[in-house]
């Protein structure tokens, strides 16, 4: 069990270290930030600190790895109000599946956001024609994580991301890889580290990049249609490194400590930590924070600040393990009106 630690562990590392060259030098370079907007209540009530004990469908986002921390079958549904009056709503679905006997895991997760009806403007006609648009942003990822004894367990996400709209379009493929470790006397202390959205780069394509423009060689002046190249962008690759601790008193009851580590690629390093009450399996409350190294109100990302949040669960029937949980998480902002997640698990 330890051997392979040491193995995992200097491999996470030394990809994360190939990896990130950024500096917040670079930030606003990255495109394709929905993959930074966490769609799970559970760990978005943590603020996303919780990288070492996060499991199931929520670590579909945040630590592949702790996806193996599952009895057998989880379904996930998640819902966002993401910057309240802005009127745009993030809807996510995360399936996770135990395999066979060896500790093998499966997971499915689909993201979509939905930005509304925007006006349609043009060069002609700047001040609108009536019409209207709707950008597509959709992320599909398929997981596999696996445990061994129960310590330490690993796992690998590959992602097709996708930006477009009516006429052009770019897309990409992305990889996510995560290790978890957990030891102590009752399980106690978790360590875990992440690494996100590592892939290629992202460039828009398509007829709406289209210029008709007229030939001068010929006679009868027939347009030619010129294309115009846009510039590629990278992926918002970010390194998490966090670890927990929790305190178990009247058997059954828990109070978890988090602590996290975010370096962006393209943005401030991030701080944060939060603390998580269960009471039994029926009830959890949660709440966080989290900020950025050198920060200014000018250049301040909108991932920081203060989160809450709480699960309710109950089983299907009286000694059965299959449950169903209903979660909620409120982000702050200083803009708009914050960020409401709230989701429904199914555990089978």
């Amino acid at each position: 069990m330890n051997y392979k630690f040491t193995y995992l562990l200097p491999c996470c590392l030394l990809l994360a270290s190939v990896a990130f060259a950024g500096n917040p030098d670079r930030q606003g370079e990255a495109g394709a930030a929905q993959l930074l907007i966490n769609p799970w209540a559970r760990s978005a009530g943590l603020h996303s600190m919780n990288t070492a004990n996060v499991s199931g469908a929520d670590a579909l986002y945040l630590n592949v790895a702790g996806l193996s921390r599952i009895n057998k079958t989880q379904i996930q549904i998640g819902h966002s109000r993401y910057l309240e009056g802005a009127d745009v709503s993030i809807n996510a679905l995360g399936f996770a599946q135990k395999i066979g006997k060896g500790g093998g895991t499966i997971g499915l997760s689909l993201m979509a956001v939905d930005m509304g009806e925007i006006p349609l403007t043009t060069t002609d006609v700047p001040e609108g024609s009536g019409a209207t648009f709707s950008p597509s942003l959709f992320n599909l990822g398929v997981s596999y994580a696996h445990m061994f004894e129960n310590r330490v367990s690993v796992g690998v996400t590959a992602k097709f991301v996708n930006e477009s709209i009516s006429n052009a379009s770019a897309s990409a493929m992305a990889i996510d890889a995560g290790v978890q470790y957990v030891t102590g006397e009752q399980d106690n202390f978790k360590f875990g580290i992440a690494l996100r959205n590592v892939g290629s780069k992202m460039q828009f394509k398509g007829e709406g990049l289209a210029q008709p423009r007229p030939n001068p060689g010929q006679t009868f002046e027939y347009p030619i249609t010129y294309y115009s190249r846009t510039a590629a962008y990278e992926l918002p690759s970010q390194l998490n490194i966090g670890a927990s601790y929790d305190f178990i008193f009247a058997k059954s009851n828990r109070l978890t400590v988090v602590g996290n580590f975010t370096s962006n690629a393209f943005s401030r390093d991030q701080v944060g930590g939060g603390v998580e009450f269960a009471l039994g399996k029926n009830f959890a409350f949660r709440a966080g924070y989290k900020g950025e190294f050198d920060q200014n109100e000018i250049e301040k990302s909108l991932d920081n600040g203060v989160s809450a949040g709480f699960s309710v669960s109950t089983a299907f029937k009286k000694g059965s393990d299959s449950r169903l949980s209903i979660d909620y998480a409120f982000r702050s902002t200083s803009v708009y009106r914050g960020i409401h997640n709230i989701g429904v698990r199914i555990d089978l």
